[in-house]
């Protein structure tokens, strides 16, 4: 059925639940996980407010802070599935994409053929306000989708 299966994660309880879920899967399945987490860009106002200068974002200090916060996510996601049996696993981070677009890259540049994540499951005005990086997954990728609430 499935040979390799993209779980993407932000670290929160929600993403937990979808990363168990996954492994939970790629285990039964004898399936490859690849992991990923996508820091997205950071709004050049955010700069000013956080005392940095208008540049911090091409700075080598930036992309090590963005790097230790997603291997704080991605580590354990990783130590989870080798103790959940999964013999392949590879995480991977994506600097200043938008998660929806991250997301299905790493799932096409990784040749997966399934992508697992978490929704919410907001709806109405609530979803219109706030987005929904799931729906553009969804909507976007030629992929099979398994949405974890």
């Amino acid at each position: 059925m499935y040979k390799r299966i993209l779980i993407a994660t932000d670290g929160s309880d929600l993403s937990a639940r979808g990363l168990d879920k996954g492994l939970e899967l790629a285990a039964q399945l004898g399936a490859a996980v690849d992991i990923v987490t996508v820091s997205e860009p950071w709004a050049v106002g955010m700069y000013d407010a956080m005392g940095w200068s208008v540049g911090y974002e091409t700075s080598p200090e930036y992309k090590k802070d963005r790097e230790d916060a997603a291997q704080k996510i991605l580590q354990p996601a990783v130590d989870v599935a080798r103790a959940s049996g999964i013999a392949n696993v590879v995480s991977h981070h994506v600097l200043d994409r938008y998660a929806a677009d991250g997301i299905i890259e790493t799932a096409e540049t990784c040749g997966c053929d399934l992508i697992v994540m978490t929704s919410h499951g907001r709806r109405g005005v609530t979803r219109v306000l706030l987005g929904s990086q799931t729906t553009e997954v969804l909507v976007r990728t030629k992929l099979p989708v398994l949405v974890i609430r």
